[in-house]
């Protein structure tokens, strides 16, 4: 699936993206500044999170609770520096805990992703719009 979209449309873009088969597990791909983070809010929203959400940048991850008792993990793994820092983390209890987890910058952890997941690659335009790809 691809689509291209303002972020004016990022709520409807959550919603068609939650409407898919996806696994629980979702990597998220793009340059910095590209969005992943606030599209990864608009996915919070739609699932039912109202609490604030943030970049977990320097705390790696964020969990949140949805208004159904749902639970999602946000990792941000920019500053990692290997996967043994991950894993100190205790990221496979994370990673097959059966909740959403939505992982930036999860080319810093390659052999610790579960077989199982779904990726949404980003990129964005010189008119500010952004596409969007999930595999």
């Amino acid at each position: 699936m691809e689509i291209t979209f303002s972020l004016d449309e990022i709520n409807d873009v959550a919603k068609k993206i939650l409407e898919q088969n996806l696994n629980k597990v979702i990597l998220f791909y793009g340059e910095m500044g590209v969005g992943k983070t606030t599209f990864i809010k608009s996915l919070a929203k739609e699932i039912g999170v109202y609490e604030a959400t943030s970049s977990p940048t320097f705390s790696l991850v964020n969990e949140y609770q949805t208004s159904n008792f749902q639970v999602i993990y946000h990792f941000d793994f920019y500053r990692l520096n290997s996967e043994i820092e991950a894993l100190d983390m205790g990221i496979d209890e994370y990673l097959y805990s059966g909740n959403w987890c939505f992982i930036e910058w999860a080319e810093k952890i390659p052999n610790l992703v579960p077989e199982s997941h779904s990726v949404i690659s980003i990129s964005l335009h010189s008119d500010g719009r952004r596409s969007l790809k999930l595999s």
